[in-house]
């Protein structure tokens, strides 16, 4: 009897120590489709190793849905593109910017179908263009519309998700579209390329994706914030220091495409039409650093206003370097 119960004040005992199952942390993390080295961290659970927490991973097919999402308490972590950044934040939410995922650089462009008669900006008046709305595309093809002297309402601004996309172009039921890959490398196989995101940042524009976080979650959870953002400049700093090496492994570009939704053979085109910042520029006014002169912090408030005069936002917020930090960056590094 005495061995009976010594065995199980051992049982109960090794089992103290290791936690009970249900105490483990978990966090909602909602995704896009975007291809980028950080598909390679989530195939890995590189972030769930060093942390011990279970991360509930969500695909969105737009900013607008993480937005909505993380608004209503059930997810505490997003992949949002900055026009959407710029929303939550001048709706009061209380999210924070933390990563540069991506300079979308060229990655987003605005296609016009073969056979639309669209061979200029200007050609969309009257015409059927899908993207999703609060994305950064929306904002980029409203931006260029105004540049040619349209207003929204000279076209049809449809508001779909990248699959619906896909699907309306194949059944040839929309004339342009401004989107991102995959959707972006399917339909250029049937269509013109009229402007990318490069051109409109030319033009006074720019754009990022970014994560963000409710500023609850990481207040509360300091160390998987430092985790996460460790092997996010991980992943980007592998890529960048010889990207045809990173996408001619098998496995990385598997794991691009299953998350992203894509093909593998689609991947290191697409890869290499964003940029990938570093932690140290990360930190610097080059994008979060710098306060209100930061290069993310004015982004945001040029794509706010810009919404606010489309009548896309009813208001501003006053000042968007309040949710901009580099807290996690800066303990990363250290």
């Amino acid at each position: 009897m005495q061995r009976v119960l010594a065995a199980m004040i051992l049982a109960m005992a090794s089992a103290v120590a290791a936690g009970p199952a249900w105490a483990q942390k978990t966090v909602t993390f909602a995704y896009q489709d975007m291809m980028n080295p950080w598909r390679w961290v989530q195939q890995s659970q590189e972030v769930e190793k060093a942390t011990g927490f279970k991360i509930n991973w969500r695909q969105f097919g737009g900013g607008g849905d993480v937005i909505r999402a993380m608004a209503s308490g059930d997810v505490q972590l997003g992949e949002v593109g900055s026009t959407g950044v710029a929303t939550a934040i001048s709706q009061g939410m209380d999210v924070e910017l933390f990563w540069i995922l991506e300079d979308i650089a060229a990655a987003e462009a605005l296609v016009a179908r073969n056979g639309s008669g669209i061979n200029t900006v200007a050609d969309l008046k009257g015409k059927k263009i899908a993207t999703p709305f609060v994305s950064t595309s929306h904002f980029q093809l409203l931006y260029a519309m105004q540049q040619a002297g349209l207003k929204p309402s000279d076209a049809q601004v449809l508001n779909m998700r990248p699959p619906e996309i896909a699907a309306a172009w194949s059944r040839g039921d929309i004339d342009a579209t401004f989107i991102w890959d995959p959707v972006l490398s399917n339909v250029k196989k049937t269509g013109k390329v009229l402007l990318t995101s490069g051109d409109i940042c030319k033009k006074g524009a720019c754009t990022f994706d970014g994560l963000v976080v409710t500023q609850k979650f990481a207040k509360e959870n300091p160390g998987f914030m430092v985790a996460l953002v460790k092997a996010l400049a991980k992943a980007d700093a592998d890529y960048r220091a010889n990207p045809k090496a990173w996408t001619a492994d098998p496995a990385k570009v598997a794991a691009v495409a299953k998350w992203s939704g894509g093909k593998p053979e689609e991947v290191a085109d697409a890869m290499a039409l964003y940029g990938f910042p570093s932690l140290h520029d990360q930190a610097s006014a080059t994008w979060l650093g710098g306060g209100a002169n930061g290069a993310a912090t004015k982004a945001l408030a040029q794509q706010a206003n810009f919404l606010k005069d489309q009548g896309r936002l009813t208001s501003v917020a006053p000042d968007f370097s309040k949710n901009v930090t580099t807290e996690w960056v800066t303990k990363a590094m250290q």
